[in-house]
């Protein structure tokens, strides 16, 4: 008989085609409101930005900081650093460019402050940008040292015929050339379920796997929990697997060389994706001279079970 299992954080309430907690990334699918805003909370937002956000945000914060000081040399007078042009269009580029300059102390020296007032700018200036490069280099840091796991999960999973009784599968790899030592992996099915009262809550159950723990992995691991008497999944037809409100959350954890040290990943599947009567196709071969030859883009591949 199948045994519920602790809420594992996500809450018990819940609603029919509710959504579930954790993307298929592994990111959260949470919403947060009246969240009182954390200085500290700047560095992990930056940290966890995509690449193309954070250069955007780089470049974007670089020329609004130029144009507000290179505004600043207008107001105080642009002949304080160099003659003006006598017009504005050009005024205000020199501006900028006097505080390119000045923020990432490059100094060319063609242009360069000559009163006081510019001197006091061009000096708070210097000082914003040192503190701002030195910002951007900590994060830079941060975005590469940050240990992360580089897991493939198979975009579909898969409910098929296996050792006399039925299975649902996936399968996973690693993307980088690095072996994933004792790598572990819990899985845990959420099912949206109707109470008596016409109400729907979310009950969770920790599927018992074929394997769970392996000593390391070079290639590919093809996940599988038997739909058998103790699943629950048991009471269930094909048909009806299928149609649940249901979600697979995989949480897998090994040793990352890279790093050298013990990194997370986790993912969702939703029954709705499910695949019926197929298996996964070899995502690996021997070459001639006896290496094994690993596609990822093979990782995904099924085939009939016919």
């Amino acid at each position: 008989m199948a045994k519920k299992t602790k809420d594992p954080g996500f809450g018990h309430n819940s609603q029919k085609n509710i959504r579930g907690m954790i993307n298929k990334d592994g990111s959260s699918n949470v919403i947060h409101i009246n969240k009182k805003f954390n200085v500290d909370d700047l560095y992990t937002y930056f940290i966890d930005l995509s690449w193309y956000k954070f250069f955007f945000f780089v470049f974007l914060g670089y020329i609004l900081l130029n144009i507000f000081f290179g505004f600043i040399y207008i107001a105080i007078g642009i002949d304080e650093i160099t003659p003006s042009k006598g017009d504005l269009m050009e005024d205000c580029l020199n501006g900028f460019f006097f505080s390119a300059q000045t923020l990432t102390t490059v100094g060319y020296g063609g242009i360069a402050p000559q009163g006081i007032t510019a001197n006091i700018v061009a000096a708070f200036e210097a000082m914003i940008g040192l503190l701002s490069f030195s910002f951007i280099t900590g994060l830079l840091y941060g975005r590469f040292s940050k240990p992360k796991a580089a897991i493939l999960f198979s975009k579909n999973f898969i409910h098929r015929d296996f050792k006399g009784g039925k299975a649902i599968m996936f399968r996973l790899m690693n993307s980088r050339k690095t072996v994933m030592i004792e790598p572990e992996i819990t899985v845990t099915l959420s099912m949206n379920e109707k109470n008596a009262d016409d109400t729907y809550s979310r009950n969770y159950y920790r599927l018992a796997l074929e394997r769970d723990k392996i000593m390391y992995l070079p290639t590919v691991w093809t996940i599988v929990h038997e739909v058998d008497n103790t699943s629950p999944l048991n009471k269930y037809s094909p048909e009806e697997i299928k149609k649940l409100d249901a979600k697979l959350y995989v949480l897998l954890k090994y040793h990352e060389e890279s790093f050298g040290q013990v990194v997370y990943q986790a993912t969702s599947y939703d029954f709705m994706h499910l695949i019926t009567n197929v298996k996964y196709k070899p995502s690996s071969e021997f070459n001639q001279e006896g290496y094994t030859v690993l596609d990822h883009h093979k990782l995904s591949d099924v085939e009939s079970m016919v």
